[in-house]
């Protein structure tokens, strides 16, 4: 219930809210650099004053509830006009002690206005403030949330269209590199990673991570991949780029070779698909194009590959999980060490010994010698085109996978 007093006095000040309204605008204008004329024109701000004003007046004279639409409406503006948050906060601070001033000055003029409803007044009117302040500040979030979700989608959208090189010529790539914040001319790479489960990110997070080192990215999210497009400034931004990418993959990841036009980024797309299908088909690895040219070759012809993978490693194939397992892991890991037994036994954990008669299982079983060149390299294509592969279910019983003897006899 409002006071007949302070009912009397918001119906006296709200009959002058055009002069108050002018001369609050008038102070924030002087006290905010924020507030230039040609950010928030003069009619717009003296109107938002007039605004919060009357709708704060109305309110005391108890006749009706705050309004807080209106400063929601007013918070969306401001957002809309690139005002920081900061600086309309300031406006908001200088428009309530002015508020106050111009209270207490009619109240010093009505002798039936005594200290105690001057400070039931204060108490009344810093509620209502609270309530208008707290809805423009929602407003002004919610602003920003959609502009933000807006870029996003934007930025998405030009990613699709680089990389799907469709309908772009010279002058929409132009404008496309202008909105993504990035120059047309590169070196820039194309990330394919896998995603977890359809719609999830495979990297979340990715841009921020990268953006922490110093490397610009742009990302899109398909049904089946995350894909990316990244500036590289220096070489050092590709080890950085790899690094994070080994860091949080949990699918394969693929990157492409490094290529200098914006233009060329559907092509860049297909390597890295390639690469990373180069990738082992049950790790998070993140095969990089030009590094691994084994990999990408098993990979960039699949039907071709999965024939001299049956060719090559078809006698290994039909042997019980277990041995066949223990004998293709023992192949990788001794290729991963460059041909060493040695190296391979420490990985393993076993006998250098052990890998050499795993070895010569191989070699009798597949007629391959892992001392000709030309064996090495079948069987180091056959692995990387099995190791592609995703396998099915194992219809074996739990004690046929764990049968070792065979290979280490």
């Amino acid at each position: 219930m409002v006071d007949k007093e302070v009912n009397a006095l918001a119906t006296v000040l709200l009959e002058r809210v055009g002069e108050l309204a002018k001369e609050m605008a008038a102070r924030i204008r002087a006290d905010s650099r924020d507030y230039h004329y040609d950010v928030v024109p003069a009619e717009e701000l003296e109107e938002a004053c007039r605004t919060h004003l009357g709708n704060a007046l109305r309110a005391l004279t108890g006749q009706v509830p705050v309004d807080t639409e209106a400063a929601a409406r007013i918070g969306r503006r401001r957002a809309l006009q690139n005002v920081p948050l900061p600086a309309v906060m300031t406006a908001y601070r200088i428009g309530v002690k002015y508020f106050w001033e111009a209270v207490v000055a009619e109240a010093t003029t009505n002798p039936l206005v005594g200290s105690d409803m001057l400070v039931a007044t204060a108490s009344a009117m810093w509620v209502l403030q609270d309530s208008i302040t707290e809805a423009m500040v929602s407003g002004y979030h919610d602003a920003v949330a959609e502009r933000l979700l807006a870029e996003e989608h934007e930025r998405s959208a030009l990613v699709e269209a680089l990389l799907e090189g469709r309908s772009m010529d010279a002058d929409a790539v132009w404008s496309a590199a202008e909105v993504l914040g990035v120059p047309r001319k590169g070196p820039f790479t194309v990330v394919a990673a896998e995603v977890p489960h359809i719609g999830r990110q495979a990297l979340p997070e990715v841009a921020a991570l990268l953006g922490r080192r110093g490397i610009w990215s742009a990302w899109r999210l398909r049904p089946d991949l995350q894909l990316g497009i990244v500036y590289l400034r220096t070489p050092q931004d590709l080890d950085d780029l790899a690094e994070v990418l080994r860091h949080h993959a949990e699918q394969r990841v693929g990157v492409s070779p490094s290529y200098d036009d914006l233009y060329r980024t559907g092509d860049a797309l297909r390597f890295a698909k390639v690469a990373m299908r180069g990738g082992d088909a049950e790790s998070g690895a993140v095969t990089v194009f030009d590094d691994s040219p084994v990999a990408v070759a098993a990979a960039g012809a699949p039907d071709v590959m999965a024939r001299v993978a049956t060719n090559v490693l078809g006698p290994i194939e039909v042997l019980p999980v277990g041995e066949r397992e223990l004998l293709l892991d023992t192949l990788d890991v001794w290729f991963s060490c460059g041909g060493s037994a040695e190296e391979a036994a420490k990985c393993l954990y076993v006998h250098p010994n052990t890998v050499r008669l795993r070895l010569r299982r191989i070699a009798e079983r597949t007629g391959r010698s892992i001392a000709d060149p030309r064996g090495i390299s079948e069987l180091s294509l056959a692995l990387r085109a099995v190791r592609q592969t995703p396998k099915p279910p194992s219809s074996e019983s739990p004690g046929t996978t764990g049968t070792t003897t065979t290979a280490d006899s």
